[in-house]
């Protein structure tokens, strides 16, 4: 099993790494742990859901408001 940084999950995700860095501090990703100051996430690691949008609410990016 390997590890990703947190700056290569951001990229697998498509997310920012700072938000990366938050899910690791809420612990929301299985298998973390952190060396020094860097995040060590498993490589098969899953993005965890965004709790910040409601069900049903999310929109693409294609639609407008």
């Amino acid at each position: 099993m390997g590890f990703m940084t947190a700056g290569e999950a951001a990229k697998k995700w498509n997310i920012s790494q700072r938000r990366v860095q938050i899910l690791c501090s809420e612990n929301r990703i299985e298998g973390i742990f952190k060396l020094g100051d860097n995040w060590a996430i498993p490589d098969d690691a899953q993005k965890p859901v965004d709790k910040r949008l409601k069900k049903g609410k999310e929109k693409s990016k294609n639609e407008c408001n």
